[in-house]
């Protein structure tokens, strides 16, 4: 939550959560030794909120800018659901609070596909460090920790494990058959399921390549000064990587790094094509987008805007824009893939989010956490946002307007990574002709308590939102 002071007085704080009762969604039986975790940036601003203030929202909808209309408040569910561990991971199907079994035998439905609405799935734990990263692709699931193991899950199940050499695992993505991580030593893992055996993955290579690095390392020009009386070569980040983001249909992979830059390689290849000076302090978040876009946020407090352009036979990313100049980090980013919208998190608690395929404006801001946001994802009319509060706001884009949805809460560490897949996708696959229902998605959180959560989250507002906002007294 932002100091006061300044025009972030404008911003009203959102009501405080019964401190005596769980919260929607809440998992008390988790068991879990409080950590601490100084990878994460809370910094206050009593002046970063002059640009968000200043557009805001429509007043002819609710949004959680304002005091009265916290996700609490505007979160109809009132249940709680605790899976029980019974061994070092674990999956367990959560019936949210208000499902009827006897509706479920009367309507013909049966199994774990039959629960309905927004509820806890379960949760799957392994005693390997606080979970830093993930990614996820059908009913496949990879996650990163600080044990510098990546998991392998499927359905929900523990399938295999692959552990790298050294470096923290910080970010996970996949892109077509291949599997890019990057670590805190400063270095991209490539790595590739085996054909023959799904459970098997096998390091294929790495970001440079070794003999990109010796070739680049004869040349003197080829070096940067990075901090003072020290230089590298400009093909590998010096620092740990924060951020990866793929574009596949340009065959393209960029990086961000703690050492304010960000790269951009060729995956075909594995080739660095060139290295960008971005910001002033860490890279934490950098999304390929829309309209050949590039946006990077910084613990400097910015967000900009790149555009790639060929310049001769090259190609260059060149700055065009700069959304937010504030004192507290900016921390994620994402970009809806329904819309031209970008959302910004940052550690003041706020999102932000601005509009527009070429030049993008600011369209509002959304108010739900107490803490920093640590992580963003979207899917479909959703965006969700994981904070070092411990829960998870689900927001929903009509039009313009934003509402939030729910309150999802049960980790007991702060939220350092979100990942989403189609819920309904094995639906449609097997029956192509279908009527399709309300869109629905599986929402994995990844946090520092060393655990993932699955969630089934809809996009379909409960009948109690529908009639506007109102507080929930929790039995």
């Amino acid at each position: 939550m932002r100091e006061s002071g300044g025009s972030a007085a404008m911003l009203a704080e959102p009501s405080k959560y019964p401190g005596d009762h769980p919260l929607p969604h809440s998992d008390p039986m988790f068991k879990y030794s409080a950590v601490t975790d100084d990878d994460f940036s809370n910094r206050h601003s009593s002046s970063s909120a002059a640009a968000a203030s200043s557009t805001g929202y429509s007043s002819d909808y609710p949004s959680c800018a304002s005091g009265e209309c916290t996700p609490y408040a505007m979160s109809p569910w009132n249940q709680t659901v605790s899976p029980y561990y019974s061994s070092p991971w674990a999956h367990h199907i959560i019936a949210s609070a208000g499902y009827d079994d006897q509706d479920n035998d009367n309507n013909g439905d049966s199994g774990d596909g039959a629960l309905a609405g927004t509820s806890l799935i379960g949760s799957l734990v392994r005693e390997e460090g606080h979970i830093y990263s993930l990614a996820a692709k059908g009913d496949m699931l990879y996650t990163g920790s600080d044990s510098k193991n990546i998991r392998v899950w499927r359905k929900q199940q523990d399938m295999a494990g692959f552990k790298c050499s050294s470096g923290l695992v910080k970010a996970i993505v996949i892109a077509g058959d291949r599997i890019f991580t990057g670590h805190q030593d400063g270095k991209i893992r490539v790595w590739r399921a085996s054909p023959k055996n799904p459970a098997t993955h096998k390091r294929v290579g790495s970001l440079p390549r070794l003999k990109d690095f010796i070739r680049s390392s004869l040349n003197p020009s080829n070096y940067r000064e990075v901090r003072r009386n020290h230089s590298a070569l400009w093909i590998r980040h010096s620092d740990a990587i924060s951020c990866l983001s793929p574009t596949e249909d340009q065959g393209l992979l960029y990086s961000g790094s703690w050492d304010k830059t960000f790269k951009v390689w060729r995956i075909a290849d594995s080739k660095c094509l060139e290295s960008v000076a971005a910001h002033d302090d860490t890279v934490n978040s950098v999304v390929a987008a829309f309209s050949g876009l590039v946006f990077t946020g910084s613990a400097d407090g910015t967000v900009k805007v790149w555009r790639r352009e060929l310049q001769g036979k090259r190609t260059k990313h060149v700055a065009v824009q700069t959304l937010l100049k504030q004192e507290c980090a900016v921390t994620a980013l994402v970009v809806s893939p329904t819309a031209p919208i970008l959302y910004c998190g940052s550690s003041d608690g706020i999102v932000n989010f601005w509009e527009g395929e070429r030049h993008l404006s600011h369209g509002g801001i959304l108010q739900g956490h107490k803490m920093a946001v640590l992580c963003l994802a979207a899917e479909g009319n959703l965006v969700l946002s994981g904070s070092a509060d411990k829960t998870i706001c689900v927001w929903r884009r009509e039009g313009g307007a934003h509402s939030c949805l729910s309150v999802l809460s049960g980790h007991t560490g702060p939220i350092k990574c979100l990942a989403i897949v189609d819920d309904q996708l094995e639906d449609r696959r097997h029956h192509p002709g279908a009527a399709s229902t309300s869109a629905s998605w599986i929402v994995y959180s990844g946090s520092l308590d060393k655990s993932v959560k699955v969630w089934r989250v809809s996009e379909e507002a409960p009948q109690a939102l529908l009639r506007g906002p109102q507080h929930v007294p929790v039995a």
